[in-house]
């Protein structure tokens, strides 16, 4: 696998060259700090690009062009870095190898005709095309307590510290939708242009001299862009455990436990944390499934995600509300028998076996792969092979030493079952 990267002055053009894959992967990465009252647009925007072109005026227009270019698959999608907003347009497509010469570069051609050249009269959207992507976004933030797993996090999130960025809802805000007009709209999609941050990634079997040729010739932003903002968020000590209930219909009860991870060193957040989550509560042989799930069979799910740039560490599990204070004994023991080294070196090697076959399994993703590479550039995460090397190091102790660093923050039981 090659890899090469070339700043461009306005954005920078990443591409992975390997011939494991029959299709060609780009990514065309948008970023800025997050500002929490844009967030609702731009999701409305990615949408709206994907609606129609001034070129092909109609979805259907739309599909007929993917169609012709052999059933390419052009989709987006927005979520948080750290400190940064992303919105990312993909397409995916076969190699020319496989259909004809020069059908990627009307692939990406296409690509960038959605994204340079937007359906827009007089400085403004389609009002039209607009009410279908506001009642498509409406419907789905109405819809928010359906997923209710989802909802408590986000409420979680809220409860910790409403102010930073890690509570912010990516999914956007109804009294953020109801000010969106195909005109102010439309100046945000200015500013994204001028003003974010870009960088493209393409994976596949290319040349890295066609791919620079075709998009300085598709690819012309006109503004110079450099980074300013770390992506990590501010590193908060735990203060005292808070617990928040509410209600909801539903007959299952949603548990989200917000842990503070203080004082990390790079190192401890890119590796000792990474085994400590594994054996705490990442998988089905972590101490949290084993002894809350299969032992006590007080919840139908429980797990540990570590968010690395916010220093944070979730806990989420479903379960019964007459079980709550019973779980939270069980987590709260669990959490500080990993502090006493209460577990076994079998279970280190259980876990670095699994970090392995993770490694293993982004090398047959393509967008793994760039999501791979995007952190190298983003964040300075090492290589795939540093990965395995430092992992493969890790020690008890080290262990240990991060999961003393772990401090439950705040609770937050969405009570169902009534």
């Amino acid at each position: 696998m090659e890899y090469i990267k070339k700043d461009l002055g306005s954005y920078n053009l990443h591409v992975i060259r390997t011939d494991k894959f029959k299709t060609v992967m780009v990514r065309v990465v948008f970023q800025r700090p997050v500002v929490k009252n844009e967030i609702t647009m731009r999701n409305v925007l990615s949408q709206m690009l994907l609606q129609s072109t001034y070129k092909y005026k109609t979805k259907r227009d739309m599909n007929i062009k993917a169609e012709d270019l052999y059933a390419a698959d052009i989709y987006s999608t927005n979520n948080r870095l750290g400190k940064y907003a992303t919105s990312n347009f993909y397409l995916s497509m076969l190699n020319d190898k496989y259909t004809e010469k020069g059908n990627l570069e009307k692939g990406i051609e296409y690509l960038s005709e959605i994204i340079f050249n937007p359906d827009v009269h007089d400085n403004k959207f389609s009002n039209e095309k607009l009410d279908i992507v506001m009642s498509s976004c409406r419907s789905s933030l109405n819809s928010i307590k359906e997923e209710a797993s989802k909802y408590s996090v986000m409420r979680m999130y809220e409860e910790l510290d409403g102010k930073s960025p890690a509570s912010y809802r990516m999914c956007g805000y109804l009294e953020d939708l109801d000010n969106i007009n195909e005109e102010n709209l439309y100046t945000y999609y200015e500013s994204m242009i001028k003003s974010d941050l870009v960088d493209i990634f393409v994976i596949g079997d290319v040349s890295y001299e066609d791919m620079l040729e075709v998009f300085k010739k598709y690819f012309k932003f006109r503004v110079l862009k450099k980074r300013k903002t770390s992506y990590l968020l501010d590193d908060v000590s735990c203060k005292k455990k808070k617990v928040v209930r509410e209600e909801i219909d539903n007959s299952q009860s949603n548990l989200s436990i917000g842990c503070r991870v203080h004082g990390l060193t790079e190192y401890e957040r890119n590796y000792p944390l990474t085994l400590f989550n594994v054996i705490f509560g990442g998988g089905c042989d972590s101490k949290l499934f084993k002894e809350v799930r299969e032992e006590n069979s007080l919840c139908y799910t429980i797990v540990s995600i570590p968010n690395k740039l916010d220093n944070l560490l979730l806990i989420r599990a479903g379960i019964d509300r007459y079980n709550f204070n019973k779980t939270m004994e069980i987590i709260e023991k669990d959490l500080k028998d990993m502090q006493k080294g209460k577990f076994k070196e079998s279970d280190i090697s259980v876990a670095k076996e699994l970090f392995n076959t993770a490694i293993d399994e982004t090398m047959e993703s393509q967008s793994k792969i760039i999501d791979n590479y995007l952190m190298m550039e983003f964040i300075g995460t090492d290589d795939l092979d540093k990965k395995r090397e430092l992992m493969n190091k890790v020690t008890k102790k080290e262990i240990v030493n991060v999961a003393k660093k772990v401090k439950i923050d705040t609770v937050f039981l969405l009570e169902g079952g009534k």
